[in-house]
């Protein structure tokens, strides 16, 4: 059942890991850790869990330095914590809730409370990522939209930072798109807006690839673990297709069809460096495409 919900639980007894494990693997997918740093591990992996359930009281790092440490990284921050533990008091269930705890189970176990609560947890998990899911796409494309990309090059540049990999990014212009807009009517400007996203999201290949909206008649295309020959040729094989789509504009400076103009820039992430200083070399060079005529790839590699 690969559907199945994964679920972290984190405790330094054997045998209350064996307990919550018993309990709990014939509908979920269980993975075990012993201690905080073990949790971490798990929970900053390429395959995080859907919920953890953590306990409090355990040496060198307890839960709630753990639930410090999910909290604090973009990717996992919204991970729901379940804290599972002996303590008793009000205070302690509250200073876990403060610090962003979903849950407080007290030992011992009551089987039906655990799984109505992960049950109840992972349905909330569900629905959130649902909405947020559709408040990082583009109402027109129904592509990725700008905060999605951004969240997406941050995280890819602190990988590729961590990596050495290369990472290249393109920005894209409708040319002349403001005429086509005024002479064909916004209704076929939307439309050709949705072909050119078609375009773009028909070139991912990869997980890590996003091809995105970023504004108006602007896209952008990230490509991680990407040289600049690599970047440049997925540009240039991007502007030949939408100009193949053969879509009437007479009232174009550039040609009779619609075309589009590209600038791309390859960088090595570091730590002496913004991710964002990537997307405004990018720009510059889509400037440049611009400046020099438009219908073409504008590139520069500054690795």
């Amino acid at each position: 059942m690969e559907d199945r919900a994964k679920i972290l639980i984190v405790d330094d007894e054997r045998l209350n890991l064996n307990v919550l494990s018993d309990l709990l693997r014939q509908e979920y997918k269980v993975v075990l850790a012993k201690n905080g740093n073990q949790a971490l591990d798990r929970i900053n992996s390429d395959n995080p869990p859907d919920i953890v359930l953590l306990d409090v009281l355990m040496p060198e790092m307890d839960g709630y330095e753990v639930l410090r440490k999910i909290k604090s990284i973009e990717e996992t921050k919204s991970i729901p914590v379940i804290f599972i533990t002996a303590l008793d008091s009000e205070h302690d269930e509250a200073r876990g809730l403060e610090m962003g705890a979903v849950d407080y189970i007290r030992k011992p176990f009551h089987p039906p409370i655990v799984k109505a609560r992960i049950r109840n947890h992972l349905i909330i998990s569900r629905q959130r990522k649902l909405l947020e899911g559709l408040a990082n796409l583009d109402g027109l494309t129904e592509m990725p939209n700008r905060r999605n990309f951004e969240l997406a090059l941050q995280r890819e540049w602190r990988r590729c930072s961590r990596s050495g990999e290369k990472m290249s990014l393109a920005m894209l212009d409708v040319d002349c798109f403001k005429q086509y807009n005024d002479n064909y009517g916004h209704t076929s400007g939307d439309e050709i807006l949705k072909k050119v996203a078609g375009v773009l999201q028909s070139e991912i290949q990869r997980p890590a690839d996003l091809a995105a909206r970023y504004g108006g008649e602007e896209f952008v295309l990230l490509l991680p673990d990407t040289d600049s020959d690599g970047g440049r040729y997925i540009a240039e094989k991007i502007r030949v297709l939408i100009s193949e789509l053969e879509i009437r504009h007479e009232y174009s400076s550039v040609s009779n069809v619609l075309t589009v103009s590209l600038g791309g820039v390859t960088v090595i992430p570091s730590t002496f460096s913004k991710a964002k200083d990537m997307t405004v070399g990018a720009d510059s060079m889509l400037y440049e495409a611009k400046r020099r005529g438009r219908n073409m790839v504008v590139w520069t590699d500054l690795t």
